[in-house]
């Protein structure tokens, strides 16, 4: 006879493997997750465009890894063009100075993003907003300014209710290569590609990333040739670089469970395997379990220890004492943190400090000038051991991080 427990495991397996079953029978669902990777072959993933490239480039195409600002100072004699691509490019300042101190020099920069960062637009002088699209269907009508790269029809895309446009540009060295508009009659206002000149360089920018995904390109003929269109401003002659750090879709896998994660048979049986010994331990435990004595962990009285201490000292007037501990533990708080010698304090030593604390050179030469005050002084006021703590813990909180 099947005892009680016995029976619910089976009822809950049956269960469980009704609702796999079903769940594996569903139609797969379109992944509309803006990867941008060139590994990814789901429809805002970018294989297609990476295959496209690595057929029209050819050996002048490399895929890079590192950050570009890493890559252009490991390697400041390449020239070219530097490709980068993902749903939204916000740089930093040094990133964006280096990128555009190369571009001076005669290359190409080919940014293709939905938003940019502060220290991009204030440098190249460009606002950017947003444009809705009052349509049901979303939809958004594109076209490329050049006679010779502009189609018979305006490209037609319909999987976004917003995109971007440049509302704000420098007109003086600023060429508008592409408009969208949410009507057919397109306004020559809403520019979604733009050329700028840069030092003896050029800079391309695109608000329409989703131009270069697998989804867009193959959708139909015109939206393959307006990404081609917009690569042809792209010098085949010359290297190409394109990015693979700034993309929103992961690289590599680094769980070892990828092999069963990665296949959805064997991903469903490693769920399935999770919680059969999930319910045997319950069912099982639940009857063998024995109660647990509770041990109540030793108090810590380092605490109260320390007050103590300090109590000592400060009732009994030896502030002195009192200060020279908190300076000694200072001294080896900025050892340990900045990795610096604290016996010679010069401007190399305030610099560096002031460096990698966040603090200026004039508030780190002054909170050691204190320091070497009072350790001068034979006696120490409660006010100025106050005062020194209050700066000692302002500082640490700064260099930490904090406001």
């Amino acid at each position: 006879m099947i005892k009680k427990g016995g029976t619910y495991i089976i009822i809950i397996v049956i269960t469980l493997v009704v609702y796999f079953a079903l769940e594996y029978s569903k139609p797969k669902q379109v992944n509309w997750f803006p990867s941008f990777a060139t590994h990814h072959k789901i429809a805002y993933g970018t294989k297609v465009l990476n295959d496209l490239m690595e057929k029209r480039f050819k050996d002048k195409m490399t895929s890079v890894y590192q950050p570009p600002y890493t890559y252009l100072k490991d390697n400041d004699t390449i020239t070219g063009t530097y490709f980068l691509l993902n749903n939204s490019l916000e740089l930093d300042k040094n990133e964006v100075n280096e990128l555009l101190d190369w571009t001076a020099k005669g290359n190409t920069l080919f940014l293709a993003g939905s938003s940019f960062g502060t220290s991009l637009k204030n440098e190249l002088g460009f606002k950017t907003k947003t444009l809705y699209s009052d349509d049901i269907q979303h939809q958004f009508y594109m076209q490329l300014v050049n006679p010779s790269l502009k189609n018979k029809k305006p490209i037609v895309f319909s999987k976004k209710s917003n995109v971007n446009y440049f509302s704000e540009i420098d007109t003086l060295n600023t060429t508008v290569l592409g408009v969208i508009d949410n009507f057919k009659t397109i306004s020559i206002k809403n520019a979604n590609v733009i050329k700028q000149d840069y030092g003896k360089g050029k800079v391309i920018l695109s608000t329409f990333p989703t131009a270069f995904t697998n989804y867009f390109i193959l959708q139909n003929s015109n939206n393959t040739d307006y990404t081609a269109a917009l690569l042809s401003y792209i010098d085949s002659n010359k290297n190409i670089y394109v990015d693979n750090h700034h993309k929103a879709g992961k690289k590599f896998y680094t769980s070892p469970m990828r092999v069963f994660l990665s296949a959805k048979e064997l991903k469903w049986a490693y769920y399935i395997a999770i919680i059969g010994a999930l319910l045997y331990v319950f069912f099982e435990g639940k009857r063998k379990q024995r109660a647990i004595p509770i041990v109540t962990p030793l108090k810590n009285q380092t605490l109260a220890f320390t007050r103590t201490i300090a109590d000592m000292y400060f009732k009994r007037n030896r502030q002195k004492e009192i200060v020279e501990h908190k300076i000694n533990f200072f001294l080896d708080y900025i050892r340990s943190k900045f990795h610096v010698n604290t016996l010679e304090q010069n401007d190399d030593f305030y610099n560096t400090i002031s460096a990698r604390s966040f603090h200026t050179k004039e508030e780190t030469r002054e909170l050691f000038s204190l320091l070497d005050q009072l350790l001068q002084q034979h006696t120490v006021t409660n006010e100025e051991l106050l005062s020194l703590d209050k700066k000692i813990e302002k500082f640490k909180a700064k260099a930490n991080g904090s406001k």
